[in-house]
């Protein structure tokens, strides 16, 4: 038997156990979905992902030298959270955490790409229940959720899908694309000129203007500002001088392409009953110039650059702009507040991380949504207790620090502290214990790399390399024995 049929009958043979073993009702057990929608007005809901974005490289979160004004009005009509995180420090599993609500780690999604399995199939989408209840149901760009047939959007809860399916692609067309790498409608290559972040946003505008009066829920997941470096040359001319040239365009087409949507939102008096969340699927990458500041790390690492994101929510109808919150908050909580803003119960025996965002936009609440949060991947993992943070390196150590006056993570009070390292270990053992073993890892290589970059710094030293094309992991790659 080929690797390649071995690996569907573990597929099928796992995921046939795991369903049986933690109760999942399968997708297709719904009812029949009802287009009648529950609540007579109910919010149309987007969520605008972006992809590696730097925590400060928005004017609404201080950056001096990238162009925003679109996404810095959106802000300024809702609420920022200064203290809100992703569920996971690299693309895939961070998607998967946000879509269903849910630590990804629970169904085994917990490494970066999809390891030829994607998505559990009995696992929930945010489209699954809110097409269920008479939404029509949009999703436009980077997937990365897997790329199976059972995986495909249209399979996940989506009526239209328009994206591709990879991780990441080029912005421009391409002569001979892959099945993952092509833009497709439905499973159709979309053949098109231009730029993919113009693309989007139109269709995004067009999906909008079709929809009619039918509330909609949209997953609009642009691939910018992720690599490669791509941008139109009218963008780069404009900012021929500027220091992260590349970095500064492709924000400036994202921030116009967002503005095209809200502008038609407004034509259509469609703005004020739209519930917006905006954020980064991660922290910014250490490859695409992008900045967090004095936040230690980048995408892919557990210290706070690498899951600490901008975040916004506006809607207008329900609560005012120019409001910042401060209290611990997560992406994971994105779908239980769009089912309480839609008037939704939760399904029956579905599990949610998530909090109610509502009352605290609304102060009716006050304090943190969250008192604790998670992060593991592999042999990385932390745990955020008020204001005490660990980071955990497997046969290596732990590090703990205090985020009120080191956001930097510097001072590692493991050994100062222990009382308080011990509360918060023992309060991630006992998460640890409702989770299920990853299904798929990174490979040797990339965990050479993560290992190397967590060991370095939690020792507050430089790492020798980043990623797998560097030329000090050719030169001085160091080599671990995984689990």
């Amino acid at each position: 038997m080929t690797y390649f049929y071995k690996l569907l009958v573990f597929k099928f043979l796992y995921l046939l156990v795991i369903t049986q073993a933690l109760g999942f009702t399968r997708i297709t057990s719904f009812k029949e979905i009802n287009k009648d929608p529950i609540d007579k007005n109910p919010p149309n809901i987007i969520i605008i992902l972006i992809d590696d974005a730097g925590y400060i490289d928005f004017g609404f979160m201080g950056s001096k030298d990238l162009q925003t004004p679109n996404i810095d009005e959106l802000a300024e009509s809702g609420t920022v959270f200064t203290d809100a995180h992703v569920s996971a420090t690299v693309c895939a599993p961070s998607r998967a955490g946000l879509i269903t609500g849910r630590y990804q780690q629970r169904f085994g999604f917990e490494a970066n790409g999809t390891g030829g399995i994607g998505l559990s199939d009995g696992v929930m989408t945010m489209a699954d229940v809110f097409k269920e209840n008479g939404y029509n149901t949009y999703a436009l760009g980077k997937w990365h959720l897997g790329s199976d047939i059972s995986d495909h959007p249209n399979q996940r809860g989506f009526d239209e899908f328009y994206g591709f399916l990879a991780g990441s692609r080029s912005y421009f067309p391409l002569v001979n694309p892959t099945k993952e790498k092509m833009l497709q409608h439905n499973g159709k290559w979309v053949i098109f000129d231009g730029y993919m972040t113009d693309v989007l946003g139109d269709q995004s505008v067009h999906y909008v203007e079709q929809n009619g009066e039918h509330p909609f829920f949209m997953y609009l997941a642009y691939n910018a500002v992720h690599t490669p470096m791509d941008a139109k040359a009218e963008d780069l001319e404009k900012y021929k001088s500027h220091p992260r040239q590349k970095l500064a365009a492709m924000t400036w087409s994202l921030d116009k392409n967002i503005g095209k949507l809200i502008n038609k939102l407004e034509d259509l008096n469609l703005r004020e009953n739209t519930l917006i969340y905006f954020l980064s699927d991660n922290g910014g990458a250490h490859n695409n110039l992008s900045s967090s500041g004095k936040l230690k790390g980048w995408k892919g690492n557990q210290f706070e650059a690498g899951h600490r994101v901008p975040f916004f929510i506006s809607y207008p109808k329900l609560f005012p702009g120019g409001n910042h919150f401060k209290g611990l908050s997560s992406s994971l909580d994105i779908f239980t507040t769009s089912l309480a803003a839609a008037n939704i119960k939760k399904p029956e025996h579905q599990i949610l991380d998530g909090v109610d965002l509502l009352p605290y936009l609304t102060f009716k609440n006050i304090g943190d949504p969250h008192n604790v949060l998670f992060w593991r991947k592999l042999e990385q993992s932390g745990v955020r207790l008020g204001n005490f943070k660990t980071v955990r390196l497997d046969r290596f150590g732990v590090n703990l620090y205090n985020l009120n006056n080191d956001l930097e993570e510097e001072v590692n009070l493991a050994f100062s502290q222990n009382n308080i390292l011990n509360k918060l270990e023992e309060v991630y053992m006992v998460w640890e214990r409702q989770l299920i073993q990853p299904l798929w890892d990174e490979g040797d290589d990339w965990m050479d790399v993560t290992y190397h970059i967590h060991k370095r710094l939690l020792q507050n030293k430089e790492p020798m390399y980043k990623d797998i094309w560097d030329v000090g992991f050719r030169l001085n790659r160091e080599y671990y024995q995984h689990n």
